[in-house]
């Protein structure tokens, strides 16, 4: 029992002293929602990485990755439009002055994440009609991370598939 205990007690103290030195670690990972402490290189390698990591998890045949550029394309261009959208909201900043503008600009950018998310389904329809069911569930998981950042995203649902909330 004494010996739980010690071991207990100097596990603490490393987890103490990890956080300790994990505050000035630059490779620390920075708090939750701070998305923009990351560089735009970064974040471009953040996506590149998520995309590779799809691609190479579901593990294509050579006839589907003849199916796969038009895909890993419409992802890119659906990212290259949220990095514009997140731009762009924060140079107008709040528009309180003028609310019916604002929501004009709220559906303008719901317009076009609507026409690059209809892109990037008719881009992977192709691809997603020759995978196995294996495949298939492996973009599932794989896809996750690539869902957003923002509330609504992946990291914000805390139940399983087919759970409500």
């Amino acid at each position: 029992m004494r010996r739980f205990v010690t071991v207990g007690l100097i596990l603490v103290g490393i987890g103490v002293v990890g956080g300790a030195v994990a505050k000035d670690d630059p490779f620390s990972r920075p708090p939750a929602g701070r998305w923009n402490a990351f560089s735009a290189e970064d974040r471009e390698a953040f996506a590149d990485a998520r995309i590779a990591a799809l691609r190479a998890g579901l593990r294509l045949s050579p006839e589907q990755e003849k199916l796969w550029p038009p895909v890993e394309a419409a992802i890119r261009d659906l990212g290259r439009l949220r990095r514009e959208q997140r731009a762009a909201r924060a140079e107008r900043g709040r528009m309180v002055d003028d609310a019916p503008a604002a929501i004009r600009a709220m559906a303008d950018a719901a317009t076009a994440r609507g026409e690059a998310l209809r892109k990037l389904a008719d881009a992977s329809a192709p691809l997603y009609a020759t995978l196995d069911p294996d495949q298939k569930r492996r973009a599932l998981v794989l896809a996750r991370p690539m869902r957003g950042e923002g509330r609504g995203g992946w990291r914000h649902h805390r139940h399983g598939p087919g759970e409500g909330r």
